[in-house]
């Protein structure tokens, strides 16, 4: 049974997260202590509302570090939604720029669309070799519930090292709905809010530890 932690920085739905994973069998524990953190088999950063708040919350249980450090010994990491956009190099809301992890590069933004927030259900186009949504339709939903994304991948190409593969949904526009990148992966809907779709996503990144 993996150990997962999932990280309680004054943001996002922790104990949904941590129902949902126990539901796909794990031992979960939701905590800002940063041994356990560092320690699991697995980090989940939740997130949810302002990516501003979300990284002073982050900074102040010294979540950077501990997604910095867990990556850099090759230990897996899992940012939801707002968890995930920290990932990112910044944010702007409301015109106002806050650093992020910089993790990746790129920058979160308000959704060009008609209708904001992007609320509800929708699908996404998974690249071939997806580990994430293995076994899983092209046609499956899952639940979104935020105004900003990021809407261009910047990172460059590299011989070097193997390219992450990014998961890409509409709304107005296109936009950034996964990422998986060696240890550290993220997605940008609620998969503890998705049904089936979410938990089989959830359970094969738990494969992956």
């Amino acid at each position: 049974m993996s150990r997962i932690v999932v990280l309680d920085y004054g943001s996002g739905n922790l104990r949904s997260a941590e129902r949902a994973l126990q539901r796909v069998g794990a031992d979960v524990e939701v905590t800002s202590d940063h041994r356990a953190a560092m320690e699991a088999d697995g980090l989940v950063v939740p997130g949810v509302g302002a990516y501003a708040a979300c990284m002073e919350g982050l900074n102040a249980v010294r979540g950077g570090r501990i997604i910095g450090r867990r990556l850099a010994g090759g230990r897996p990491v899992l940012g939801i939604c707002v968890g995930m956009q920290i990932l990112f190099d910044r944010g702007i809301e409301h015109g106002q720029l806050t650093e992020g992890c910089g993790e990746w590069p790129g920058t979160v933004e308000r959704l060009q669309a008609d209708v904001v927030p992007h609320m509800g259900w929708n699908t996404v186009r998974a690249p071939e070799g997806t580990r994430l949504f293995a076994g899983l339709d092209a046609d499956i939903r899952f639940y979104f519930v935020h105004s900003y994304g990021v809407q261009k991948w910047e990172l460059e190409p590299s011989d070097r090292i193997r390219p992450p593969l990014v998961t890409w949904a509409e709304h107005g526009g296109e936009f950034v709905a996964a990422v998986e990148n060696g240890p550290l992966s993220a997605t940008q809907f609620h998969p503890e809010k998705s049904g089936d779709a979410g938990a089989t996503l959830l359970r094969n990144w738990l494969d992956t530890l």
